[in-house]
């Protein structure tokens, strides 16, 4: 994970404790990365599921991380349309590698050592940026433009409130498209930044937690 921003929005939250699930997001140097995670009830880590949607071009990357006992377990890529390519790792206790496999349009192969130490630091970073996320309740919101009304996955319309390039981009984009948009945006103690419009329904395919 290079180039990370924060867009400024983490700080301080007095919540009681971390929840078991929550959803958040960042951008990325080159695309929008939105994170499910959830906790096991003793507040370890037990799955997060990233969603890598890339700003020009490029296949949407769909990364899940299992962890057993808050270590790394498993490390499992696909992408969103191009079925047959991925990654798959699997660690034991020990934090070594008991099974590992590309998979390419052809053939499966082996991965290098050096992919594997990057896969793990990107765990690593990603957890890392998991926890200060929710730290600073940064949340990430998605929801269903149409007709000029928002309403989130949850059912819910609302009225964000956004920058005015965000509002620009969002009318943009409106005026380009057939009355249905999909929009996802996160929200903070410090303000709304919206991440993504795109001619798609995210709804359909939010994690939920027993998704995860």
């Amino acid at each position: 994970v290079a180039g990370l921003l924060v867009l400024g929005l983490v700080g301080c939250s007095s919540k009681k404790g971390p929840e078991l699930f929550f959803a958040s997001g960042y951008v990325a140097d080159q695309g929008i990365n939105r994170l499910w995670r959830e906790d096991s009830a003793q507040h370890e880590p037990q799955t997060i599921l990233n969603v890598y949607s890339p700003y020009y071009g490029g296949d949407t990357i769909i990364t899940r991380y299992e962890f057993q006992q808050g270590q790394l377990h498993l490390i499992k890529e696909t992408h969103a349309t191009k079925t047959d390519l991925g990654v798959m790792l699997r660690f034991d206790e020990g934090g070594n590698v008991s099974f590992m496999q590309r998979q390419l349009p052809e053939r499966r192969e082996k991965l290098s050592s050096d992919e594997i130490e990057r896969y793990k630091y990107e765990a690593s970073k990603i957890l890392d940026l998991s926890n200060a996320l929710r730290a600073g309740n940064v949340r990430l919101v998605q929801a269903r433009w149409r007709k000029g009304l928002i309403t989130t996955c949850a059912g819910e319309q609302v009225t964000p409130a956004l920058t005015g390039r965000a509002q620009v981009w969002l009318a943009k984009r409106a005026s380009r498209s057939n009355d249905n948009l999909g929009l996802a945006w996160l929200t903070a103690p410090q303000g709304n930044e919206l991440l993504l419009v795109a001619n798609e329904d995210f709804c359909k395919w939010e994690p939920k937690e027993s998704d995860l």
